[in-house]
Protein backbone atom coordinates (compact mmCIF):
# COMPACT_ATOMS: atom_id res chain seq x y z
CA UNK A 1 0.00 0.00 0.00
CA UNK A 2 1.79 3.12 -0.53
CA UNK A 3 1.29 6.74 1.46
CA UNK A 4 -1.11 9.44 0.28
CA UNK A 5 1.08 11.26 2.98
CA UNK A 6 4.54 10.38 1.74
CA UNK A 7 3.57 11.09 -2.24
CA UNK A 8 3.79 14.55 -0.81
CA UNK A 9 6.50 14.57 1.71
CA UNK A 10 4.02 15.10 3.99
CA UNK A 11 3.42 18.55 2.53
CA UNK A 12 -0.21 18.22 3.16
CA UNK A 13 -1.55 21.47 3.08
CA UNK A 14 -5.01 23.02 3.72
CA UNK A 15 -7.55 20.18 1.98
CA UNK A 16 -10.49 22.89 2.77
CA UNK A 17 -10.47 26.44 3.26
CA UNK A 18 -10.05 27.62 6.80
CA UNK A 19 -14.04 29.47 6.92
CA UNK A 20 -15.15 25.50 6.89
CA UNK A 21 -12.79 24.23 9.30
CA UNK A 22 -14.18 27.09 11.88
CA UNK A 23 -17.83 26.42 11.12
CA UNK A 24 -17.62 22.96 12.45
CA UNK A 25 -17.27 22.04 16.05
CA UNK A 26 -14.62 19.63 16.25
CA UNK A 27 -15.02 16.99 19.18
CA UNK A 28 -11.43 17.04 19.67
CA UNK A 29 -8.15 19.88 18.04
CA UNK A 30 -4.58 18.65 17.60
CA UNK A 31 -2.21 21.21 17.88
CA UNK A 32 1.24 19.86 15.80
CA UNK A 33 1.41 17.05 13.82
CA UNK A 34 4.21 15.42 14.93
CA UNK A 35 4.39 11.48 15.31
CA UNK A 36 2.78 11.52 18.38
CA UNK A 37 0.20 14.29 17.67
CA UNK A 38 -1.09 11.77 14.50
CA UNK A 39 -0.79 9.15 16.48
CA UNK A 40 -3.11 10.56 18.95
CA UNK A 41 -5.50 11.66 16.03
CA UNK A 42 -5.61 8.85 14.39
CA UNK A 43 -6.49 6.96 17.95
CA UNK A 44 -9.27 9.30 18.26
CA UNK A 45 -10.56 9.41 15.18
CA UNK A 46 -10.66 5.30 15.38
CA UNK A 47 -13.19 5.83 18.45
CA UNK A 48 -15.77 7.84 16.69
CA UNK A 49 -14.47 11.44 17.51
CA UNK A 50 -14.15 14.18 14.70
CA UNK A 51 -10.99 15.09 15.06
CA UNK A 52 -8.56 18.08 13.49
CA UNK A 53 -5.25 18.40 13.75
CA UNK A 54 -3.08 21.57 13.01
CA UNK A 55 -0.01 22.11 11.87
CA UNK A 56 1.93 25.16 11.47
CA UNK A 57 4.83 24.31 9.41
CA UNK A 58 3.83 23.51 5.82
CA UNK A 59 5.18 19.47 6.28
CA UNK A 60 3.87 17.26 8.71
CA UNK A 61 5.96 14.90 10.96
CA UNK A 62 7.41 17.44 13.39
CA UNK A 63 11.54 16.27 14.17
CA UNK A 64 10.38 12.94 12.42
CA UNK A 65 9.62 13.69 8.84
CA UNK A 66 11.05 13.41 5.45
CA UNK A 67 13.13 16.35 3.46
CA UNK A 68 15.01 16.68 0.42
CA UNK A 69 18.34 19.32 1.90
CA UNK A 70 20.21 18.10 -1.03
CA UNK A 71 18.65 17.42 -4.97
CA UNK A 72 17.57 13.63 -5.33
CA UNK A 73 18.55 12.99 -1.44
CA UNK A 74 15.87 12.13 1.01
CA UNK A 75 16.69 12.05 4.55
CA UNK A 76 14.77 12.84 8.06
CA UNK A 77 16.65 15.77 9.56
CA UNK A 78 16.10 14.99 12.96
CA UNK A 79 15.61 11.48 13.58
CA UNK A 80 17.30 8.38 12.51
CA UNK A 81 16.55 4.94 13.88
CA UNK A 82 13.29 2.86 14.98
CA UNK A 83 13.91 1.15 17.96
CA UNK A 84 11.06 2.72 20.67
CA UNK A 85 8.31 2.79 18.44
CA UNK A 86 6.03 0.64 20.18
CA UNK A 87 4.92 -2.59 18.95
CA UNK A 88 1.37 -2.11 20.32
CA UNK A 89 1.08 1.11 18.04
CA UNK A 90 2.62 -1.15 15.06
CA UNK A 91 0.22 -3.32 15.55
CA UNK A 92 -3.09 -1.38 16.58
CA UNK A 93 -2.68 1.48 13.20
CA UNK A 94 -1.70 -1.26 11.16
CA UNK A 95 1.64 -0.03 9.72
CA UNK A 96 2.36 -3.13 7.87
CA UNK A 97 -0.33 -2.79 6.09
CA UNK A 98 0.25 0.52 5.26
CA UNK A 99 3.90 -0.12 3.91
CA UNK A 100 5.78 0.07 6.99
CA UNK A 101 9.39 -2.11 6.66
CA UNK A 102 12.62 -2.08 8.70
CA UNK A 103 15.79 -3.44 8.88
CA UNK A 104 17.11 -4.36 12.41
CA UNK A 105 20.31 -3.14 12.14
CA UNK A 106 22.12 -6.60 13.46
CA UNK A 107 25.15 -5.93 12.90
CA UNK A 108 25.31 -3.61 16.66
CA UNK A 109 27.59 -0.88 17.46
CA UNK A 110 31.08 -0.26 15.52
CA UNK A 111 33.57 1.72 17.77
CA UNK A 112 37.11 2.37 16.29
CA UNK A 113 39.80 3.71 18.89
CA UNK A 114 42.49 6.30 18.60
CA UNK A 115 45.74 3.42 19.22
CA UNK A 116 44.03 1.80 15.79
CA UNK A 117 42.23 -0.88 17.77
CA UNK A 118 37.88 -1.05 17.40
CA UNK A 119 35.38 -3.62 18.52
CA UNK A 120 31.85 -4.37 16.85
CA UNK A 121 29.38 -5.04 19.48
CA UNK A 122 26.76 -7.22 17.14
CA UNK A 123 23.54 -8.02 18.07
CA UNK A 124 24.48 -11.41 17.59
CA UNK A 125 25.74 -12.40 21.51
CA UNK A 126 28.62 -15.47 20.11
CA UNK A 127 29.93 -12.44 17.56
CA UNK A 128 30.11 -9.87 19.88
CA UNK A 129 31.62 -12.28 22.87
CA UNK A 130 34.18 -12.75 20.40
CA UNK A 131 35.20 -9.34 19.38
CA UNK A 132 35.40 -8.52 23.15
CA UNK A 133 37.48 -11.56 23.56
CA UNK A 134 39.82 -10.29 21.26
CA UNK A 135 40.36 -6.45 22.40
CA UNK A 136 39.57 -6.84 25.98
CA UNK A 137 39.51 -10.66 27.47
CA UNK A 138 39.59 -9.97 30.81
CA UNK A 139 35.49 -8.00 30.26
CA UNK A 140 34.38 -10.59 28.68
CA UNK A 141 32.22 -11.63 31.81
CA UNK A 142 31.52 -7.87 33.00
CA UNK A 143 29.95 -6.74 29.80
CA UNK A 144 27.90 -9.39 29.97
CA UNK A 145 26.77 -8.46 33.23
CA UNK A 146 26.32 -5.06 31.94
CA UNK A 147 23.99 -6.57 29.46
CA UNK A 148 22.07 -8.39 31.30
CA UNK A 149 21.00 -5.64 34.27
CA UNK A 150 19.50 -3.93 30.95
CA UNK A 151 17.92 -7.03 30.45
CA UNK A 152 16.41 -7.61 33.63
CA UNK A 153 15.47 -4.19 33.98
CA UNK A 154 13.91 -4.79 30.13
CA UNK A 155 11.71 -7.76 31.89
CA UNK A 156 10.42 -6.00 34.76
CA UNK A 157 9.60 -2.85 33.92
CA UNK A 158 8.80 -3.12 30.12
CA UNK A 159 7.07 -6.81 29.99
CA UNK A 160 5.90 -7.26 26.27
CA UNK A 161 2.09 -7.08 26.18
CA UNK A 162 -0.48 -5.11 28.68
CA UNK A 163 2.12 -4.51 31.56
CA UNK A 164 4.61 -2.48 29.61
CA UNK A 165 4.76 0.29 32.49
CA UNK A 166 5.10 2.70 29.27
CA UNK A 167 1.40 2.52 28.88
CA UNK A 168 -1.22 4.34 30.37
CA UNK A 169 -0.35 6.74 33.54
CA UNK A 170 3.39 6.39 35.15
CA UNK A 171 4.19 4.50 37.32
CA UNK A 172 5.44 6.26 40.70
CA UNK A 173 8.99 5.46 41.86
CA UNK A 174 7.53 2.97 44.64
CA UNK A 175 5.56 0.95 42.52
CA UNK A 176 8.69 0.54 40.19
CA UNK A 177 11.16 -0.10 43.20
CA UNK A 178 8.57 -3.33 44.33
CA UNK A 179 8.85 -4.32 40.71
CA UNK A 180 12.64 -4.41 41.06
CA UNK A 181 12.89 -6.08 44.30
CA UNK A 182 16.38 -6.36 45.49
CA UNK A 183 17.76 -5.76 42.22
CA UNK A 184 20.77 -3.01 43.62
CA UNK A 185 22.18 -3.07 40.65
CA UNK A 186 18.52 -2.51 38.28
CA UNK A 187 17.88 0.47 41.04
CA UNK A 188 21.43 1.67 40.67
CA UNK A 189 21.12 2.31 37.09
CA UNK A 190 17.80 3.22 36.56
CA UNK A 191 18.75 6.27 39.33
CA UNK A 192 21.31 6.87 40.73
CA UNK A 193 24.33 5.65 38.03
CA UNK A 194 26.09 8.18 36.06
CA UNK A 195 26.93 6.45 33.07
CA UNK A 196 31.04 6.77 33.49
CA UNK A 197 29.87 4.89 36.86
CA UNK A 198 28.13 2.08 35.02
CA UNK A 199 30.68 0.99 32.26
CA UNK A 200 33.18 1.69 35.29
CA UNK A 201 31.38 -0.92 37.80
CA UNK A 202 31.33 -3.49 34.63
CA UNK A 203 34.17 -2.97 32.71
CA UNK A 204 37.98 -2.61 33.34
CA UNK A 205 39.53 -1.60 30.02
CA UNK A 206 39.01 1.74 29.34
CA UNK A 207 38.45 1.52 25.67
CA UNK A 208 35.36 -0.63 26.29
CA UNK A 209 34.73 1.97 28.47
CA UNK A 210 34.76 5.05 26.42
CA UNK A 211 32.73 3.04 23.61
CA UNK A 212 29.68 3.23 25.91
CA UNK A 213 29.54 6.54 27.56
CA UNK A 214 28.10 8.15 24.48
CA UNK A 215 24.96 6.46 25.04
CA UNK A 216 24.30 7.72 28.35
CA UNK A 217 24.22 11.20 27.04
CA UNK A 218 21.82 11.06 23.46
CA UNK A 219 19.83 13.92 23.28
CA UNK A 220 21.14 14.93 27.00
CA UNK A 221 22.24 18.20 28.21
CA UNK A 222 24.72 16.41 30.51
CA UNK A 223 27.70 14.72 30.96
CA UNK A 224 28.31 11.00 31.81
CA UNK A 225 29.79 11.64 34.54
CA UNK A 226 26.56 13.06 35.78
CA UNK A 227 24.51 11.08 37.85
CA UNK A 228 21.46 9.93 36.30
CA UNK A 229 22.47 9.54 32.94
CA UNK A 230 22.79 5.83 33.09
CA UNK A 231 19.24 5.48 33.05
CA UNK A 232 19.55 7.02 29.49
CA UNK A 233 21.21 3.97 28.19
CA UNK A 234 18.42 1.74 29.52
CA UNK A 235 15.66 4.16 28.31
CA UNK A 236 17.48 3.34 24.70
CA UNK A 237 17.49 -0.30 24.97
CA UNK A 238 14.27 -0.79 26.55
CA UNK A 239 12.14 -1.45 23.05
CA UNK A 240 10.84 -4.51 21.37
CA UNK A 241 10.72 -3.29 17.93
CA UNK A 242 9.57 -6.59 15.84
CA UNK A 243 9.66 -8.81 18.93
CA UNK A 244 13.28 -8.45 19.11
CA UNK A 245 14.51 -6.60 22.71
CA UNK A 246 16.94 -3.92 22.56
CA UNK A 247 17.00 -3.60 18.60
CA UNK A 248 17.37 -0.47 16.18
CA UNK A 249 16.68 -0.50 12.64
CA UNK A 250 16.09 1.37 9.22
CA UNK A 251 12.55 2.16 8.32
CA UNK A 252 12.28 1.95 4.77
CA UNK A 253 12.15 5.19 3.10
CA UNK A 254 13.83 6.97 6.18
CA UNK A 255 11.90 7.53 10.00
CA UNK A 256 9.52 10.05 8.17
CA UNK A 257 7.75 7.24 7.09
CA UNK A 258 6.24 6.82 10.57
CA UNK A 259 5.09 10.28 10.79
CA UNK A 260 3.51 9.45 7.41
CA UNK A 261 2.00 6.65 7.97
CA UNK A 262 0.49 7.97 11.09
CA UNK A 263 -0.88 10.49 9.45
CA UNK A 264 -2.73 7.94 7.06
CA UNK A 265 -3.89 6.20 9.87
CA UNK A 266 -5.37 9.50 10.74
CA UNK A 267 -7.12 10.63 7.48
CA UNK A 268 -8.18 6.77 6.93
CA UNK A 269 -10.61 6.92 10.16
CA UNK A 270 -12.01 10.40 9.40
CA UNK A 271 -9.57 12.92 10.92
CA UNK A 272 -8.85 16.36 8.95
CA UNK A 273 -5.37 17.08 9.21
CA UNK A 274 -4.16 20.42 7.53
CA UNK A 275 -0.77 22.41 7.51
CA UNK A 276 0.47 25.89 7.06
CA UNK A 277 -1.71 26.61 10.04
CA UNK A 278 -0.49 28.76 12.86
CA UNK A 279 -2.58 28.51 16.10
CA UNK A 280 -1.91 31.62 18.34
CA UNK A 281 -3.94 30.73 21.41
CA UNK A 282 -5.28 27.94 22.85
CA UNK A 283 -8.64 28.09 24.61
CA UNK A 284 -8.72 24.76 27.06
CA UNK A 285 -12.16 22.83 26.33
CA UNK A 286 -13.40 25.54 24.15
CA UNK A 287 -10.71 25.46 20.70
CA UNK A 288 -8.53 27.25 19.09
CA UNK A 289 -7.69 30.90 17.99
CA UNK A 290 -5.56 31.18 14.59
CA UNK A 291 -3.17 33.06 13.92
CA UNK A 292 -5.59 34.85 11.76
CA UNK A 293 -7.92 35.56 14.13
CA UNK A 294 -9.91 32.63 13.37
CA UNK A 295 -11.39 30.98 15.77
CA UNK A 296 -12.12 27.06 15.95
CA UNK A 297 -14.57 25.38 18.07
CA UNK A 298 -14.01 21.63 20.07
CA UNK A 299 -14.57 19.81 23.19
CA UNK A 300 -10.82 19.26 23.60
CA UNK A 301 -7.90 20.62 22.53
CA UNK A 302 -4.58 18.37 22.63
CA UNK A 303 -1.20 19.71 22.45
CA UNK A 304 1.20 17.75 20.66
CA UNK A 305 3.76 21.05 20.71
CA UNK A 306 6.30 21.64 23.51
CA UNK A 307 5.73 22.39 27.00
CA UNK A 308 7.17 25.74 26.57
CA UNK A 309 5.21 26.69 23.29
CA UNK A 310 1.88 25.19 24.68
CA UNK A 311 2.56 27.65 27.86
CA UNK A 312 2.96 30.62 24.97
CA UNK A 313 0.20 29.47 23.32
CA UNK A 314 -2.20 29.09 27.01
CA UNK A 315 -1.27 32.47 27.96
CA UNK A 316 -3.75 33.19 31.18
CA UNK A 317 -5.44 30.07 30.98
CA UNK A 318 -2.21 28.24 32.17
CA UNK A 319 -2.90 26.67 35.28
CA UNK A 320 0.24 28.69 37.87
CA UNK A 321 1.45 25.67 39.67
CA UNK A 322 1.17 23.48 36.21
CA UNK A 323 3.29 26.59 34.62
CA UNK A 324 5.82 26.69 37.52
CA UNK A 325 6.66 22.65 36.92
CA UNK A 326 6.93 22.78 33.26
CA UNK A 327 9.29 26.15 33.36
CA UNK A 328 11.49 23.77 36.18
CA UNK A 329 12.81 21.17 33.29
CA UNK A 330 15.46 21.98 31.46
CA UNK A 331 14.88 22.06 27.95
CA UNK A 332 17.80 24.12 26.18
CA UNK A 333 19.31 21.53 23.81
CA UNK A 334 23.42 20.78 23.34
CA UNK A 335 23.73 18.30 20.24
CA UNK A 336 24.40 19.46 16.32
CA UNK A 337 22.76 17.28 13.63
CA UNK A 338 24.59 16.94 9.95
CA UNK A 339 22.81 15.25 7.36
CA UNK A 340 25.50 14.46 4.73
CA UNK A 341 26.12 13.72 1.09
CA UNK A 342 28.54 11.34 0.18
CA UNK A 343 30.80 9.83 -2.82
CA UNK A 344 31.34 7.02 -0.61
CA UNK A 345 30.99 5.47 2.76
CA UNK A 346 33.70 6.42 5.56
CA UNK A 347 36.83 4.56 5.41
CA UNK A 348 37.77 3.49 8.84
CA UNK A 349 41.50 3.14 9.08
CA UNK A 350 41.05 0.72 12.07
CA UNK A 351 39.14 -1.49 9.98
CA UNK A 352 39.65 -0.22 5.61
CA UNK A 353 36.85 -0.32 3.22
CA UNK A 354 34.24 1.44 2.25
CA UNK A 355 31.38 -1.17 2.18
CA UNK A 356 32.00 -3.04 5.24
CA UNK A 357 29.57 -5.07 7.97
CA UNK A 358 29.95 -1.70 10.09
CA UNK A 359 28.98 0.57 7.87
CA UNK A 360 25.18 -1.63 8.49
CA UNK A 361 24.93 -1.01 11.75
CA UNK A 362 25.66 2.33 14.06
CA UNK A 363 29.04 3.39 14.54
CA UNK A 364 30.43 5.67 17.26
CA UNK A 365 33.31 8.48 16.77
CA UNK A 366 34.35 8.18 20.98
CA UNK A 367 35.96 10.76 23.23
CA UNK A 368 38.81 10.02 25.81
CA UNK A 369 37.37 10.73 29.42
CA UNK A 370 39.30 14.06 29.85
CA UNK A 371 37.96 15.04 26.42
CA UNK A 372 34.21 14.26 27.79
CA UNK A 373 34.25 16.78 30.40
CA UNK A 374 36.64 19.28 28.70
CA UNK A 375 34.04 19.27 25.75
CA UNK A 376 31.03 19.48 28.22
CA UNK A 377 32.02 22.30 29.89
CA UNK A 378 33.39 24.40 26.59
CA UNK A 379 29.93 23.86 25.98
CA UNK A 380 28.39 25.16 29.55
CA UNK A 381 30.74 28.56 28.92
CA UNK A 382 29.25 28.76 25.32
CA UNK A 383 32.36 27.49 23.38
CA UNK A 384 33.19 24.56 20.80
CA UNK A 385 34.82 21.70 22.15
CA UNK A 386 38.15 20.34 20.67
CA UNK A 387 36.68 17.31 19.75
CA UNK A 388 32.82 16.19 18.97
CA UNK A 389 31.62 12.68 20.27
CA UNK A 390 29.55 11.30 16.96
CA UNK A 391 27.28 8.69 16.66
CA UNK A 392 26.55 7.92 12.43
CA UNK A 393 23.94 6.34 10.76
CA UNK A 394 24.03 5.10 7.10
CA UNK A 395 19.84 4.88 5.54
CA UNK A 396 21.44 4.04 1.87
CA UNK A 397 23.41 1.37 2.69
CA UNK A 398 19.84 -0.34 3.58
CA UNK A 399 17.60 1.66 1.20
CA UNK A 400 19.60 3.07 -2.06
CA UNK A 401 16.01 4.41 -3.16
CA UNK A 402 16.74 7.73 -0.84
CA UNK A 403 20.11 8.55 -3.04
CA UNK A 404 21.06 9.34 -6.84
CA UNK A 405 22.82 6.03 -7.60
CA UNK A 406 26.39 5.87 -6.64
CA UNK A 407 26.01 8.22 -3.71
CA UNK A 408 25.46 7.43 -0.06
CA UNK A 409 23.58 9.40 3.26
CA UNK A 410 25.43 9.33 6.19
CA UNK A 411 23.37 11.27 9.61
CA UNK A 412 25.71 12.49 12.18
CA UNK A 413 24.43 13.07 15.34
CA UNK A 414 26.64 14.86 18.01
CA UNK A 415 27.28 16.35 20.95
CA UNK A 416 28.16 19.02 22.87
CA UNK A 417 27.75 22.56 21.61
CA UNK A 418 26.04 25.73 22.76
CA UNK A 419 22.81 26.68 22.44
CA UNK A 420 24.22 30.40 22.32
CA UNK A 421 27.88 31.01 21.56
CA UNK A 422 29.63 33.03 24.13
CA UNK A 423 31.18 35.13 20.69
CA UNK A 424 29.32 35.20 18.00
CA UNK A 425 25.69 33.16 16.60
CA UNK A 426 25.20 29.55 14.75
CA UNK A 427 24.74 31.80 11.12
CA UNK A 428 28.40 33.03 11.72
CA UNK A 429 29.87 29.64 13.26
CA UNK A 430 27.94 27.39 11.33
CA UNK A 431 30.91 26.48 8.69
CA UNK A 432 33.15 26.01 12.32
CA UNK A 433 30.99 23.51 13.48
CA UNK A 434 30.62 21.32 9.87
CA UNK A 435 34.44 21.98 9.99
CA UNK A 436 34.87 20.28 13.66
CA UNK A 437 32.55 17.38 12.91
CA UNK A 438 34.79 16.37 10.11
CA UNK A 439 37.82 17.00 12.21
CA UNK A 440 36.35 14.37 14.83
CA UNK A 441 35.60 12.29 12.15
CA UNK A 442 38.98 12.31 10.64
CA UNK A 443 40.62 11.19 13.56
CA UNK A 444 39.12 7.76 12.41
CA UNK A 445 38.64 8.01 9.10
CA UNK A 446 40.88 8.37 5.96
CA UNK A 447 38.47 9.54 3.61
CA UNK A 448 36.68 12.06 5.94
CA UNK A 449 38.41 15.32 5.20
CA UNK A 450 38.00 19.45 5.03
CA UNK A 451 36.60 19.05 1.35
CA UNK A 452 39.96 18.15 -0.29
CA UNK A 453 40.14 16.20 -3.19
CA UNK A 454 40.06 12.67 -1.29
CA UNK A 455 37.10 13.59 0.85
CA UNK A 456 34.24 11.88 0.33
CA UNK A 457 31.95 14.54 1.26
CA UNK A 458 30.03 15.94 -1.30
CA UNK A 459 27.60 18.42 0.67
CA UNK A 460 26.63 19.07 4.30
CA UNK A 461 23.63 20.05 6.37
CA UNK A 462 24.32 21.43 9.93
CA UNK A 463 21.51 21.86 12.45
CA UNK A 464 22.59 23.79 15.62
CA UNK A 465 20.01 23.78 18.51
CA UNK A 466 18.33 27.35 17.52
CA UNK A 467 17.86 25.20 13.81
CA UNK A 468 16.09 22.41 15.19
CA UNK A 469 14.41 25.11 17.59
CA UNK A 470 13.17 27.27 14.05
CA UNK A 471 12.99 23.59 11.66
CA UNK A 472 10.61 21.93 13.63
CA UNK A 473 9.32 23.78 16.66
CA UNK A 474 11.45 21.78 19.54
CA UNK A 475 12.24 25.26 22.41
CA UNK A 476 15.88 24.91 22.94
CA UNK A 477 16.36 22.61 19.94
CA UNK A 478 15.65 20.01 22.75
CA UNK A 479 14.65 16.88 20.79
CA UNK A 480 12.81 14.81 23.84
CA UNK A 481 10.68 18.37 24.77
CA UNK A 482 12.74 18.57 28.13
CA UNK A 483 15.32 16.63 29.76
CA UNK A 484 14.83 12.66 30.50
CA UNK A 485 17.39 11.58 33.58
CA UNK A 486 15.70 10.03 36.17
CA UNK A 487 14.44 13.55 38.03
CA UNK A 488 11.80 13.57 35.35
CA UNK A 489 11.14 10.58 34.51
CA UNK A 490 8.46 8.37 35.35
CA UNK A 491 5.84 10.12 38.00
CA UNK A 492 7.70 13.21 37.62
CA UNK A 493 7.23 13.49 33.74
CA UNK A 494 4.38 15.44 32.75
CA UNK A 495 1.20 13.59 31.87
CA UNK A 496 -1.16 13.67 29.25
CA UNK A 497 -3.92 15.15 31.30
CA UNK A 498 -3.71 18.74 32.44
CA UNK A 499 -5.14 20.82 35.37
CA UNK A 500 -7.20 22.65 32.84
CA UNK A 501 -10.32 20.38 32.13
CA UNK A 502 -10.42 20.21 28.37
CA UNK A 503 -6.86 20.34 28.05
CA UNK A 504 -3.89 17.80 27.24
CA UNK A 505 -0.42 16.87 26.16
CA UNK A 506 0.70 14.11 24.18
CA UNK A 507 3.86 14.99 23.20
CA UNK A 508 7.61 13.74 23.87
CA UNK A 509 7.15 15.93 27.25
CA UNK A 510 4.98 12.82 28.36
CA UNK A 511 5.40 9.50 29.62
CA UNK A 512 7.12 7.52 28.56
CA UNK A 513 9.15 10.51 27.45
CA UNK A 514 11.43 10.94 24.49
CA UNK A 515 12.43 9.07 20.89
CA UNK A 516 9.71 8.27 17.82
CA UNK A 517 7.76 5.71 20.52
CA UNK A 518 3.80 6.65 19.59
CA UNK A 519 3.20 5.54 22.70
CA UNK A 520 2.61 8.91 24.22
CA UNK A 521 -0.01 9.92 21.39
CA UNK A 522 -1.87 6.85 22.49
CA UNK A 523 -1.81 7.61 26.03
CA UNK A 524 -3.06 11.06 25.44
CA UNK A 525 -6.00 9.46 23.29
CA UNK A 526 -6.96 7.22 25.92
CA UNK A 527 -7.22 9.81 28.49
CA UNK A 528 -9.53 12.30 26.38
CA UNK A 529 -11.84 9.08 25.17
CA UNK A 530 -12.35 7.96 28.68
CA UNK A 531 -13.01 12.16 30.04
CA UNK A 532 -15.02 12.73 26.92
CA UNK A 533 -16.93 9.78 27.02
CA UNK A 534 -18.25 7.88 23.64
CA UNK A 535 -19.68 9.32 20.77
Amino acid sequence: MSSPTAAVLGEIGLPVPIRELAAKTWDVIVVGAGHNGLACAAYLAKAGQHVLVIESRTRVGGACTIEEPFPGVRMSPCAYLAGLLHPLVVEELELPRRGFEWTPAVNGLFVPFLDGSSVQLWDDDARCEAEIQRLAPDDVNGFNAMCDVIRRLRDALRPSGEDDLWIGDAPTREQIELLLGDDVEARAVLFEWSMAEMVEHYLRDERLQVAYLGQGVIGTNASPFDPGTASIRFHHASGRLGGMPGMWGYVRGGMGMVSFYFCDAAREAGATVVSGVPVAQILPGEGVVLEGGERIAARAVVSNADPRRTLTMLGGAADANWRKRIEAVPIEGCTVKLNVHLKELPNFTARPGTNQAHHYGQINAPLTKDEWKAGFAAAKRGELPEHLWCELYFQSVHDATVVPVGTQTMSVFAQYVPYTFAHGNWDERREEVRALAMKSLARFCSNIGDGGLDSAVIEAQVLGPPDIEEKVGLTGGHIFQGECLPQYMWANRLSARTPMQGMYLCGACTHPGGSVIGINGRNAAMAVLKDLGGK
